[in-house]
This record gives structure tokens, C-alpha cells and sequence, in this order.
């Protein structure tokens, strides 16, 4: 008999939970191909980094294009589609509503299509959000997959839209879509735009004498953070049910931004941390969701997942990774362009003397 090697195709694969799923399901043997934005730079350093760069099929295409996006599917002529690629970022979808919608909302609407139109048996995993949850009515409670959702941003409106959409093709075509609703999680790979990153990385720079303050908006808003990696297992283990259905992903603790704070200066050993902040109005959002604290007791039952890795594991390997990056260049060995400011950093390349294309 002869081996039979599973097919994925992950949209969003340049991302930090593309990166890890791509990672993920290589080791699970399977072959894997990629969905990077045709009309952008390329930006493959999270596959890189992990090594992977050279084991997979990359396409381009575009979730605004149902073309590029059949062209895809056609050519992966995949067992199971992971749609990962989203305007990810919450402050931005007030500045870009339209795009926002557009990539999160119909995009996911156009590879159901694709689905449908196909007829085959393809298994679709949506990357849906805790942001659904919004500004829950009842503070200090956990929120599960019954819970109510009142979303406070166009992006959670729109990935909404596409949660919605998974139940209703399920039940009308028979398709196996399923959402998961992944509470924050967080790595090393993570964009500078996310707020943690954005801690580790100031901290690390603060700690080589490269960055003075650390600038953040809403300290008090509370979040249930995980380690991206682990994440990514329940990605899969939700496609290897027998019926498709919706998983809440979570750690099941809450912390405030300024307990990541507080945390990531206590690993770098930097005493009065308040000295090295500011707030300012500028950096809050226009509509804020205050708590979220996820209930994983579905996942942890139906699927045998729960989180490996807590919040003070999670600090300190963002931490540790950020301060190693800085710390090369520091020694002039690499330039930290998975780390880099394009802004705050002017003057360090002016100092270097380096580009960060070098």
C-alpha cells in the first residue's frame, strides 16, 4: 500500500500562525502550500526563521480576488485549508474598514464558494477571534463558545461576518467548516504592531541603552494570553473531528498590559519599571474591549488539547528572543530585522551605518 501524503493550503501563511502551522504540519508529513499577497513585498522571515522557507509551495494570490484565489485551491488541490490571513491588526480596522471587511469578511466567503463550486471533500479551518466577544455585558466572566458576542471594532465585526458564514455553509452544503476562536496568543514572531511585541522588544532595547521610553495606550484592558505555537496544534486537531463544529482556544487566565509589562522588565532585571513608561490618548483605540478570558473546557474535552505554556513562560521567551536579537547587532554579527522600528530606529541606522535589507 502506498503512503498517502495529506495536502494543506494555508492563507496568511507569511504570519506569525502561518509560520507555526506551516512548521506543525510539515513535521506531520504533510505537503504543504501557501497563499502570500501578490501585490506586496514579499515578507518570508517568519518562515525563515523556522527553517521551513524551502519545504513548501508558495502561490500568490489575493483574498480580495476569487481568480487568485480558485487558481489556488486548483493548484494545492488541498485535503484541508487553513484561512489564516486577515487585516489582523484591531486599531488598524478603524483607519481601513473597507479592507478589513473585504480581506476578513469576504474573502472567507469566497473560498467557501470556491468549496462548494469544487464539490470535494475539503475540510476549511477558520481563524475566528476572542475580539467577537467584545464588550461582554458581565465583567470577570469567562466566555466560551455560548457566550454572547458584541463586537466593539470593524474587525471583529467582520470576522463575525465570517464566523457566521462557517455554521450557515455547514449546515446548508454539508461542508466541514469550522471556527476557532483563539483568544490572544503571542511569540516571539509576532508583528511589532501587537502590543506585546511591541513590550518585549522596547524592554530588550531599553536593556542595551538603544531606546529611552516605552509608549503604550490602555495599560488596564485585560487579555487571556497563549503561546502561538501551541495554538496552532488545536488548528488541526479541530480539522481531525469527525463533525465539524467550533472550539474555543484559550489559557483560561487573564492578565492587564501592565502586568506584561511589569513582568517583561522583572525578566530583564530592570528595577522601577514606571520610569520607562508613558501613556499617552493617542495610542488608545477608539472603542476599547476592556476583558476577555477565554472557557477551553470543549477543547480540553472534545479535542484533548490545553495550553502548554503559561504567561510567565510566554514573557520571558519573547523577552529572551527580542534582547538576543538586539544583542547581535549590538555585537555588529546581524541587524535585528525582525525586530526593527522603522521609525524609532532612524538613528540607530544612522549610527550603524547598516540598511535592514543588508
Amino acid at each position: 500500500m502506498g503512503f498517502f501524503m495529506k495536502s494543506a493550503l494555508i492563507t496568511g501563511i507569511t504570519g506569525q500562525d502561518g509560520a507555526y502551522l506551516t512548521d506543525f504540519l510539515l513535521k506531520k508529513g504533510y505537503k504543504v502550500y501557501g497563499i502570500y499577497r501578490r501585490n506586496s513585498t514579499p515578507n518570508f522571515w517568519r518562515l525563515h526563521a523556522l527553517k521551513v522557507l524551502d519545504k513548501i509551495s508558495l502561490i500568490p494570490a489575493d483574498m480580495t480576488d476569487m481568480t487568485s484565489l480558485l487558481e489556488a485551491v486548483t493548484v494545492a488541490n488541498p485535503d484541508e485549508i487553513y484561512n489564516l490571513a486577515a487585516q489582523s491588526y484591531v486599531g488598524a480596522s478603524f483607519d481601513q474598514p473597507i479592507v478589513t471587511a473585504q480581506v476578513d469578511g469576504i474573502g472567507p466567503l469566497m473560498l467557501l464558494e470556491i468549496i462548494r463550486s469544487l464539490n470535494r471533500p475539503i475540510r476549511f479551518y477558520q481563524a475566528s477571534t476572542s475580539e467577537l466577544y467584545g464588550e461582554a455585558r458581565k465583567l470577570n466572566q469567562q466566555q466560551d463558545e455560548e457566550s454572547e458576542f458584541r463586537p466593539t471594532s470593524p474587525y471583529a465585526t467582520a470576522k463575525l461576518y465570517a464566523f457566521h458564514l462557517m455554521r450557515i455553509y455547514r449546515e446548508a452544503y454539508g461542508i466541514f467548516a469550522c471556527n476557532g476562536i483563539l483568544f490572544n496568543h503571542e511569540s516571539p514572531l509576532r508583528g511589532l504592531e501587537f502590543v506585546t511585541r511591541k513590550i518585549t522588544n522596547s524592554v530588550a532595547r531599553i536593556k542595551l541603552g538603544f531606546q529611552k521610553k516605552l509608549y503604550l495606550g490602555n495599560m488596564d484592558a485585560k487579555r487571556d494570553w497563549g503561546y502561538a505555537p501551541d495554538y496552532v496544534e488545536a488548528m488541526w486537531l479541530i480539522l481531525q473531528q469527525k463533525r465539524p463544529d467550533d472550539y474555543v482556544i484559550s489559557t483560561n487566565e487573564t492578565h492587564s498590559v501592565r502586568e506584561f509589562v511589569e513582568e517583561t522588565f522583572r525578566v530583564a532585571g530592570i528595577k522601577n519599571w514606571e520610569k520607562y513608561v508613558e501613556t499617552s490618548e493617542t495610542l488608545k483605540r477608539p472603542h476599547e474591549v476592556p476583558y476577555l478570558l477565554g472557557n477551553n473546557s470543549k477543547s480540553r474535552s472534545v479535542l484533548g488539547w490545553e495550553p502548554k505554556t503559561r504567561f510567565k513562560e510566554l514573557v520571558k521567551k519573547m523577552y529572551d528572543a527580542d534582547y538576543s536579537r538586539w544583542k547581535k547587532f549590538q555585537k555588529g554579527e546581524q541587524f535585528p530585522w525582525d525586530a526593527f522600528n522603522y521609525i524609532e530606529d532612524i538613528d540607530i541606522l544612522k549610527r550603524s551605518e547598516r540598511k535592514p535589507w543588508d
